[in-house]
């Protein structure tokens, strides 16, 4: 696996802009913050936190879960974000 790629265990994702994708399909969606917290088992303060940019390095599993309710592709997001291969 290149050691660049998204899916790489315990690669974050690293720029405020992605919580501002987030919120933007969200609202087009007509959702709120709490049902797609709950669509995607993630706390109502995670998805918050992510959302207003105090959170600018999700895990990847999180931006994946968030992904999918919004039916986000994931090249989608790592066009707004850049990876960070840190380990969590």
């Amino acid at each position: 696996m290149d050691e660049s790629s998204p899916t790489k265990r315990g690669a974050h994702f690293t720029t405020p802009s992605l919580g501002e994708l987030f919120r933007e399909a969200r609202r087009s969606a007509g959702l709120s913050a709490q049902s797609v917290a709950e669509a995607s088992g993630l706390s109502i303060d995670t998805v918050r936190s992510i959302e207003s940019g105090r959170t600018v390095s999700p895990a990847f599993t999180t931006v994946a879960r968030l992904a999918s309710v919004l039916e986000m592709s994931l090249d989608r997001m790592s066009e707004a974000a850049q990876v960070d291969e840190r380990d969590s």
